[in-house]
């Protein structure tokens, strides 16, 4: 595992650096893509071995008998986080934003409101809004350093509300929620009968002392108003395979589900359940040195960041999204942005699309080369050289 390797993603298809330029003004020519979020490394070996034997084969018809694929997955979440899944419980969406508009679809109606701990992965309200339901935004507090649920205006903001989708860990505050904490979140469910969507897709990237709890795992007494989201695609940067998994223990909700996904006629990806099937089987060396290398990117740049005055980096948990707060320079955001993109070429993620309360942040996506997270570091500092 050389995740120093370079590797030129240019005019490959990757949206990370072909579309920076048109999307921020970002060349990648001499430019750095730290925004949408998959990493600039190969999987594990076993994933490309996978997809060169299935090309040496040369036929590409209807992915069948996903048995293996199943007993992957269930081995994965036993072994890496003492969770039991039954093979039934799973179904295959095409990508986890996908199973989101299926779980709209089958567990709410047009006009119900959504509720959204935000600021919170952009994705989602795109999705409430494009199935014609009402997004709700409870801006969340910030307590020592990190996001805590408000359930004083979560409760403010209820009525009408039939579904709370929970980012576990949290993009982009990089968040791990305590039991306490989920404990809290999935009382106010109870007692306002919402439907909860957990999305733990970055589950397998946690770091320090920080530890993930499975909801579903937590609280297994929530089956009847819980969906889990999971996926491979974060973990092993498998993104482009579009396979994510919808599980639900409750047999009837999983009936409603399973009635809309036929309804749809999606099948899923070939190839992205072969790469899913090969890394959850092969894959823990591979995580566990790649979750090594991103914390120490994530030091280079939150240390260089803290760095420039009236800048406040959130304490990164999870995931490799650095979530960083520029509103202590008394710059604007846009000020801010021009600063990022046009002085120091970097592509980073802006706040606002997170929703409310992301308005005065960034995030940078710290899943590249080190020499790369370095070159940023160094750019970044001279881009407000003058705040120092």
């Amino acid at each position: 595992m050389n995740f120093d390797e370079p590797i030129d993603r240019r005019d490959t298809h990757s949206v990370k650096w072909d579309a920076c330029e048109a999307l921020y003004g970002v060349s990648p020519d001499d430019g750095i893509a730290m925004w949408v979020a998959d990493m600039d490394f190969k999987p594990p070996q076993a994933v490309n071995d996978m997809l060169a034997k299935a090309v040496a084969h040369g036929v590409h018809g209807y992915y069948g008998n996903d048995g293996p694929y199943r007993e992957a997955i269930i081995k994965w979440m036993a072994r890496r986080h003492g969770w039991t899944v039954e093979p039934e419980w799973i179904s295959t969406t095409h990508g986890l934003v996908s199973g989101v508009g299926l779980c709209l679809q089958a567990f709410t109606a047009p006009g119900d409101g959504v509720m959204l701990m935000t600021p919170v992965y952009h994705a989602f309200a795109k999705m409430i809004r494009a199935n014609d339901r009402r997004l709700v935004e409870a801006e969340m507090r910030i307590e020592d350093g990190r996001y805590v649920p408000d359930l004083d205006e979560m409760e403010r903001l209820v009525e009408g509300v039939s579904m709370l989708i929970l980012c576990s860990p949290h993009n982009p505050g990089g968040t791990v929620w305590t039991e306490d904490e989920l404990r809290a979140i999935a009382a106010f469910c109870e007692r306002h009968d919402l439907m909860l969507l957990s999305d733990e897709i970055h589950h397998d990237l946690v770091f320090g002392d920080a530890d993930h709890h499975v909801l579903a795992k937590l609280m297994p007494e929530l089956a009847p108003r819980l969906i889990t989201l999971t996926a491979a695609s974060k973990t092993f940067n498998l993104a482009g395979g579009m396979t994510g998994n919808v599980i639900i223990a409750d047999p009837e909700l999983r009936a409603r589900f399973q009635k809309v996904h036929l309804a749809t006629g999606a099948s899923p990806n070939r190839f992205g359940m072969m790469m899913t099937t090969a890394a959850y089987s092969q894959g823990d060396e591979w995580l566990d040195a790649a979750r090594a290398y991103i914390d120490e990117n994530r030091r280079i740049l939150e240390t260089a960041l803290d760095a420039i005055p009236g800048v406040r980096v959130m304490p990164l948990a999870s995931t490799y999204l650095c979530w960083v707060d520029f509103a202590g320079t008394g710059m604007t955001p846009e000020e801010v942005q021009a600063r990022v993109q046009d002085d120091a070429k970097i592509a980073a993620n802006h706040g606002a699309s997170f929703g409310k309360g992301g308005e005065s942040w960034l995030r940078f996506n710290v899943a590249t080369r080190r020499a790369l997270v370095e070159e940023a570091a160094a750019r970044l500092t001279r881009a407000f050289a003058d705040l120092q």
